[in-house]
Order: C-alpha cells, then sequence, then structure tokens
C-alpha cells in the first residue's frame, strides 16, 4: 500500500499539471460519476490528506448545484490502497503507465492530462464537506497541521493494540504503512508484537516516523538507511532471509492479508506477555 510520502508527491504531480488550469474535458469510468462533466471547471489545488488524495476545484455557474451561487468549490476525492496510480500527461503524449481497462477517471486542460488508473473510493464532494471523507483521520504525518502529542496521544488510548497494528491505523496517525512501520519498529528496537502499553517512549517512535516520511518527501526512491543505491535503501522491509544489517540474524517475514511484516528477532524481542 502506498506511503504517505508517496501520496503526497502524487499530489505534487497533480498540481503541476492542472493547478490553475481549466479543465477541457473529463471521462470518468465508474458508475458512481459516471453521468459527470468537469468540462469549464477549474482547478484549484491538489492536497494530500494521510493517504487520500484531494483536488479542489471551482464548478462554472452552469455546474453549480442547485440553490448555490457560480464558483461554488468542489473536491475529487481519490485513494490509492494498494494499486491506484495518478499519471501526468503531456497533451497528445501517449498514455504507457497501466492498461486501458485499468483507467477510471481523465482529466484534461490544454497544459496537461492526468490519468487515474485503478483508483478507489472516488466521490465528488463539495468541498465544505471533505471532513465526511477524511475528518476520521488522525494527525497527519506530513500535513502543515501536524501534532504528535496528538497522535502519542491516539495511539496511548489503544494501550492492548500491538505497535504494529496501532501506527497503521490511520485514526492514530495519517501516513504510515507497511514499510515504515517496519522500518520505525526496527530503528527503535521494538517488536512489532509490542503491546503500545509496553513501547518504552511512544513519542519517540512518532517523531522518529515523521521523520523518515518528510525526508523521502519530493522523492520516489524510498530510503530508511540513508542510501539510494538498489538493495541498500531498508533495514528490514523487503529483506526476507537476508542478514540484519546491524546483528547478521536472518531477517523474518509474516503476512496477514496486506499487513506485512518484517523484523529482525535479535534486534527487536518480543516483549513478554503481561
Amino acid at each position: 500500500m502506498p506511503e504517505g510520502d508517496t501520496v503526497w508527491n502524487t499530489a505534487r504531480v497533480l498540481h503541476r499539471a492542472l493547478a490553475g488550469a481549466c479543465l477541457s474535458g473529463s471521462d470518468f469510468r465508474v458508475p458512481q460519476l459516471a453521468a459527470a462533466d468537469l468540462t469549464g471547471w477549474t482547478v484549484q489545488e491538489s492536497a494530500s490528506r494521510g493517504k487520500h488524495l484531494l483536488l479542489r476545484l471551482t464548478a462554472p455557474p452552469r455546474a453549480a448545484a442547485p440553490g448555490d451561487h457560480g464558483g461554488a468549490r468542489w473536491t475529487l476525492h481519490s485513494h490509492l490502497r494498494m494499486d491506484g496510480a495518478w499519471r501526468a500527461y503531456a497533451p497528445g503524449e501517449r498514455w504507457t503507465a497501466r492498461p486501458a481497462h485499468l483507467i477510471r477517471v481523465v482529466l484534461r486542460s490544454a497544459r496537461g492530462v492526468a490519468v487515474g488508473y485503478h483508483l478507489h473510493d472516488l466521490a465528488l464532494v463539495p468541498t465544505a464537506e471533505e471532513e465526511a471523507l477524511v475528518g476520521h483521520l488522525g494527525p497527519d504525518l506530513l500535513g502543515a497541521d501536524w501534532d504528535p502529542a496528538e497522535a502519542v496521544r491516539r495511539l496511548a488510548a489503544h494501550p492492548d493494540a500491538t505497535i504494529s497494528e496501532a501506527l497503521l491505523d490511520q485514526r492514530n496517525l495519517a501516513g504510515v504503512g507497511n514499510l515504515y512501520k517496519c522500518e520505525v519498529l526496527f530503528l527503535r528496537g521494538v517488536s512489532p508484537w509490542t503491546p503500545v502499553r509496553a513501547v518504552p517512549d511512544l513519542a519517540g517512535t512518532v517523531a522518529l516516523a515523521q521523520k523518515l516520511l518528510a525526508a523521502n518527501r519530493g522523492r520516489w526512491t524510498q530510503s530508511t538507511t540513508g542510501s539510494l543505491h538498489r538493495g541498500q535503501t531498508s533495514y528490514v522491509y523487503g529483506r526476507r532471509a537476508q542478514p540484519c544489517r546491524r546483528c547478521g540474524t536472518a531477517i523474518r517475514k509474516e503476512e496477514l492479508g496486506e499487513r506485512v511484516t518484517y523484523w529482525c528477532p535479535l534486534c527487536q524481542p518480543e516483549h513478554p506477555a503481561g
């Protein structure tokens, strides 16, 4: 599943391609928006909130909802989940990122074309009602309003949850996925199965998570080691059975649906039950 920094980067790609542009056409290929036509709408900005993408637009007077005045603000919401992606192309450029049958939306302007592949939770809502879609999220690790104390408070409110589960719960803090979960816990020397109540320094864990995401913001290669060379970008993530970079013990992996955990059994000893 894309991490918060990947979603942040995607929002910037869309912003560069469309912000300030008047859309010359749109093509929605999902039932709930099949009749939507954004021709003439102006893109104001593209933003991210945790793992959610928010493309904010202004509708022309003819497209305003009944009872609204012209210039109503609307938000096109999307979520990438495991396999979604947005790509930006120059007008006339061939779309090569994914097969055409995966396209869910196309937004055209004189300056660029944005194509959304295999997107999830597509919705067009008044911008004033965005909170109905993202209001449940915890503090955004890459947001201007990042609040580490609130993130710690939310984590601590679930003392019996494992720290692995708690970090992935977007209601606690928004933006951590499997990669950063694994890397943060390795660097902190904490077993993924440690109850939240037994984590020695929740504030330090939260601070490290934010530091790692922020360090990778603006680039597509995610690194927690400081190296951008292939095969050297992570300590444990994606390294099952390979030697731990600290102690040489074989890295372990466990899968439960979409939740994948990598850890070093020596550097991250499991906390005794109780």
